[in-house]
C-alpha cells in the first residue's frame, strides 16, 4: 500500500482546494450583492463566481470525494475510528453548503437574489466552522 500515502496526499490537495471555494465564493457573493448598482463591477464579479464555483469547485469537491472513499475503500479500519463519523457528518453538511452555494450563483448569474450582502457575510462563516471541527478531528482525535 505504497501508493496509499499519494491518495491521501491528493486527498488533502482536493479538500484545501474545495476549502478555497467554500471561503472564497460567498465573498464574491458579498461584492456582487454590495455592488449591484455597478453593472460593470458586476460583470467581473459573475465571470469570477461562475470560473470558482465550476473550475475550482467542483473539480475540488470530487476529488476530495472520490480520494476519501477510495481512502476507506483501501482501508475499512478507518470506519472503526470513532472521528471518522464526525468527520463525514461535517463533509455531508460541507455538500449541501457547496451545492447551496450553487443555488445562489444561479440565482445571482439571472439577477434575481433576495439576500443582502450582510446575509452573505454571515453565511461566509458557515465553512469556517466546518474546517475547525474537521481539522480539530484530525488532529486531536478525541474519540
Amino acid at each position: 500500500m505504497d501508493y496509499y500515502i499519494y491518495i491521501k496526499y491528493f486527498h488533502y490537495l482536493a479538500f484545501i482546494s474545495w476549502m478555497a471555494l467554500l471561503f472564497y465564493q460567498p465573498r464574491l457573493y458579498v461584492y456582487h450583492m454590495e455592488h449591484i448598482d455597478n453593472p460593470g463591477f458586476v460583470k467581473v464579479v459573475k465571470i469570477q463566481e461562475d470560473k470558482l464555483y465550476n473550475f475550482i469547485g467542483w473539480p475540488a469537491m470530487l476529488g476530495s470525494l472520490i480520494s476519501g472513499i477510495v481512502m476507506i475503500i483501501l482501508n475499512p479500519a478507518l470506519m472503526q475510528m470513532g472521528h471518522i463519523h464526525v468527520k463525514l457528518t461535517v463533509v455531508f453538511l460541507m455538500l449541501l453548503y457547496h451545492f447551496d452555494l450553487g443555488r445562489y450563483l444561479k440565482q445571482l448569474r439571472e439577477d434575481r437574489c433576495t439576500k443582502s450582502g450582510k446575509f452573505f457575510r454571515f453565511y461566509n462563516e458557515v465553512p469556517t466552522i466546518a474546517m475547525l471541527i474537521i481539522i480539530w478531528i484530525m488532529i486531536v482525535n478525541p474519540f
